[in-house]
């Protein structure tokens, strides 16, 4: 029978996507007022990988990653969900009865072995958190480099998602070396 154990804390990870830049500004901003300053954020890259997005927030779409300094309990990415929801809301343009979205923010964490995304739609391949949220893991860290499921996003298939992404896992690792937690795969 195995004991139950708690999780060693996670990296929080916010994927941002916008045709604005001054709203990823904006919105970083936000997110730090609520997590503690970014220690890692990737370049801005053209985001053209399905037209999902476009009704709702046009063309030219943006996409870029920030990681936050502070490390957090996985259970958070619940309320970080919610929270985030409620960021986008704020963010939007009340020119119209249904405002469109004008910023989309996607956390997720990332540990030694894997980089899990929330999400408020339910698919096979998502679990159940609480409160209307589910998770996914989105990439699994094995043999020193990040793989993707058949499911995983474009954008987190991408070279330069990746290359990030192990800078993170990177600056995490030694985070976790520094607060000496020791069971380190």
């Amino acid at each position: 029978m195995g004991t139950p154990t708690l999780p060693q804390p996670v990296k929080l990870l916010v994927a941002l996507l916008s045709a604005d830049l001054t709203l990823h500004a904006l919105a970083v901003t936000q997110l730090e007022q609520s997590y503690g300053p970014t220690d890692m954020e990737s370049e801005v890259f053209p985001w053209n990988t399905t037209d999902y997005y476009r009704e709702e927030m046009g063309e030219n779409l943006l996409r870029k990653f920030v990681a936050f300094e502070r490390l957090i309990p996985p259970e958070d990415l619940i309320r970080i969900k919610l929270e985030t929801n409620a960021l986008e809301l704020s963010l939007t343009s009340a020119s119209s009865p249904e405002p469109p979205r004008r910023v989309n923010l996607d956390p997720g964490y990332l540990d030694a072995t894997k980089l899990v995304l929330a999400s408020t739609k339910n698919q096979a391949h998502r679990v159940y958190l609480s409160r209307g949220i589910y998770a996914e893991v989105t990439l699994l860290y094995h043999h020193g480099a990040f793989h993707p499921f058949v499911y995983t996003y474009a954008d987190y298939r991408w070279p330069e998602t990746h290359t990030f992404l192990r800078k993170v896992r990177a600056r995490y690792l030694e985070q976790l070396r520094k607060q000496r937690v020791f069971d380190l795969p």
